[in-house]
């Protein structure tokens, strides 16, 4: 029986297997999650004390920025920056004293550098991401369905290939894990061949001796192969 929590990676492997231009199946997984925290963060949790919290200490990184001023709630984001700012200022000011007995203090870079590596919008889509990459591993060892449903996706991206990988190796058995491996394996190697084609094939209508052919499917190759690289995500609003 079909659970909550296995929805959503049902949904998304649905939709790839369906059509391929969905692409990577954990990229879409990826892209919901983090659609749902950047509307969470300027909506409903916005002003909830834990919540403000953790953002005055966590902040975020430059892309989940970017992508809530592209959202023009500037209200939103403006009441939120403003408390993490009044915070920042209070820990920077810590460390001021130093410098007046001529001993500088390492609060303020320790703060800062500590900053530089947390976002609260990052820290909150790899939690729950890391659990939908097990109920992948959960669905494909207790549903026949799923497997098959494995075997025709488009293709998984390296970076999710790898995490799939490493859940496989710590939930399933040998004989298990061996099947995931080479399901997974035979996606992968099957698209990257076939991108690899596709690739060469557009380096070459760039010589003159091809100038008369046909595109085939080389016209978007770069673009696929970036996909396939080092995924699908973030994608800013215009």
């Amino acid at each position: 029986m079909e659970q909550i929590y296995t929805i959503p990676v049902n949904e998304a492997f649905d939709a790839s297997a369906a059509d391929s231009s969905c692409g990577c199946p954990m990229c879409t997984l990826y892209r919901k999650l983090e659609e749902n925290e950047l509307e969470l963060i300027l909506g409903a949790s916005m002003m909830e004390p834990d919540v403000r919290i953790k953002t005055n200490e966590q902040g975020f990184c430059r892309t989940h920025y970017d992508m809530m001023f592209t959202r023009k709630n500037r209200l939103g984001m403006a009441l939120t920056l403003e408390s993490h700012l009044a915070e920042l200022s209070r820990d920077l000011s810590k460390g001021l004293i130093g410098t007046v007995i001529g001993r500088p203090d390492q609060k303020p870079a320790k703060r800062i550098a500590a900053l530089e590596r947390s976002c609260y919008v990052c820290g909150r889509v790899d939690f729950h991401f890391q659990h939908m990459a097990e109920t992948v591993i959960l669905l494909f060892d207790t549903d026949e369905n799923f497997v098959e449903k494995m075997k025709k996706q488009p293709y998984f991206c390296l970076p999710h290939y790898r995490l799939l990988l490493e859940k496989a190796a710590a939930r399933l058995g040998k004989k298990a894990l061996a099947d995931f491996a080479d399901v997974t394996e035979r996606v992968v190697k099957g698209y990257m061949e076939t991108l690899l084609g596709d690739v060469s094939w557009f380096c070459k209508k760039f010589d003159y001796r091809y100038e008369n052919e046909p595109w085939k499917n080389s016209k978007d190759s770069v673009e696929r192969a970036m996909k396939f690289l080092r995924s699908d995500l973030h994608r800013n609003e215009k």
